[in-house]
Parts: structure tokens; sequence; C-alpha cells
């Protein structure tokens, strides 16, 4: 998308008469400011009051919308320039903060990883037959003593009492384990 396509279309006149007319006020309000400053201080050096002093008061609203026009007028193409110097730069600081980072939002994320499998470890179980809550450690149930987890021979991992196949290694249980 080029700058004619992103650009209003009817907005150009405003934009040209903004362009022009903003200097053209700011001129106006320094011109004013420098004969009443010039007034005030010449005042100064014994040539009477400051006769033209509230050319000041004139001077400094035109210079403010005089500054206000030009800046709305060259907006745009200040916000693109902008743009265009910032990016690249802020992209550049992602990409080379992402490339710094990579090794310890790794780490974060394994033990993150660990300390949710640790917790789910470590969470009391409940009984498939009855619902009683036991010890987290618990291989059969306090309440009716059907077995609540099996413990793989093969890779040390729990499964739940009914597991015919270890949540960690895949290893088949024999069905006299209990």
């Amino acid at each position: 998308m080029n700058d004619e396509e992103r650009i209003n279309p009817g907005h150009e006149s405003a934009r040209t008469l903004l362009r022009i007319a903003g200097p053209v006020v700011l001129a106006i309000g320094g011109i004013f400011m420098l004969v009443g400053l010039g007034s005030f201080f010449s005042a100064f050096g014994g040539g009477g009051p400051p006769r033209l002093f509230w050319c000041c008061f004139v001077g400094m609203p035109l210079i403010a919308v005089g500054m206000a026009m030009t800046n709305f007028g060259f907006m745009g193409a200040i916000i693109r320039y902008q743009a265009g110097e910032v990016a690249p730069v802020g992209k550049d600081t992602f990409n080379y903060m992402a490339d710094g980072t990579k090794e310890g939002v790794r780490a974060m994320a394994t033990a993150i990883g660990a300390g949710l499998h640790e917790a789910s470890n470590q969470a009391p179980l409940n009984c498939s037959a009855c619902g009683h809550t036991n010890d987290a450690n618990a291989r059969f149930c306090d309440e009716c003593g059907v077995v609540i987890s099996k413990t793989c021979p093969s890779c040390g991992e729990r499964n739940g009492g009914d597991a015919k196949f270890c949540d960690g290694c895949g290893n088949r249980f024999e069905a006299t384990e209990g």
C-alpha cells in the first residue's frame, strides 16, 4: 500500500492550506513579537514608555496558532518519518531480546513443567470405587482397599489403578500386579 492509498484525498486541500497558512501566521506572530519586544527594550534606553508592547500580546497567540496549523499540516509526513525511523529499531530490539532470552525461556518452561508434574504427583488421590480421599503416595484406598495407583517397574512413573499401560514409558502392566 503506497502513501496515496493511505492518505485521505479529501484532506488534500485542507493539508495544503495548513501547510501554507501555518508558516505565514507563525511569521506574522513573530514580527508582532519582535516589534513588541523591541518597543519594550528601547524604553530602557530613555525612549519613553513602550508604546508598542501590546504587539507581544497579539504575537504570542499568533505564534501558537501558526505552530499548531503547521503541525497539523505536516503531521502525516512527520509521523511517517518517525515510524520509518523507529520501527526498524524496535524490530531489531525485539529480535535481539528474543535471541538473547531463548535459553532462559526454555529453562523456565522446563522448570514449570517439572513443577506441574511434581504437583500432580503430590495431589491427594480419590478412590475411583468409593470416592474416599487418600494420601498422595497411597497405592491402595484406605477405605475400601481398591488399587489407586500403580508404580511402573520400568520408569517409576505413577499411574492410575486401572491403567493397563504406563503413562511415562508405555510399559504394559501385568494383569496380576496390584
